[in-house]
């Protein structure tokens, strides 16, 4: 038989997410303001020939979507920055249906060029066409 106080512990413990439970640690905490959340530009297919600009620290997120149409599927490679001294990958993948994401972390102040291309693979008996679809952003970090 469970105390009736006992038994309103075990429901608040449960009722709490553990996410507002406080973790005991050597490390100071680390405290997530909206200024740091502000920090990240989500780049999608429809950003192909953009220019934007962006703060050293600022992250820029590249979610690149693969799609089917008439027997053909079109996949991305990861994206890549053309100076990693300016623009560094601190993440990057691809999916198995063919979608790629990419993390750069703007490091210096500089310009980068982000590129991915994105590849035919066709069903049997269908051939993809003799076209190449580049993605292309600049991004200027000040």
């Amino acid at each position: 038989m469970m105390l009736p106080l006992a038994r309103a512990a075990a429901a608040l413990a449960l009722a709490i997410p553990p996410a507002l439970v406080p973790v005991v640690a050597d490390a100071a905490p680390v405290v997530v303001t909206a200024a740091h959340l502000a920090g990240r530009t989500v780049l999608t297919n429809i950003d192909s020939g953009r220019a934007m600009a962006v703060q050293v620290g600022d992250d820029v997120e590249i979610r690149l979507s693969a799609y089917r149409q008439d027997g053909l599927t079109y996949t991305w490679e990861i994206p890549r920055s053309s100076a990693s001294d300016v623009l560094h990958a601190t993440a990057g993948r691809t999916t198995p249906n063919g979608d790629a994401t990419a993390v750069l972390t703007a490091e210096s102040e500089g310009t980068a060029t982000v590129s991915a291309v994105r590849s035919c693979r066709p069903d049997p008996s269908v051939s993809c066409p003799l076209l190449i679809a580049p993605w292309k952003v600049t991004v200027e970090v000040r």
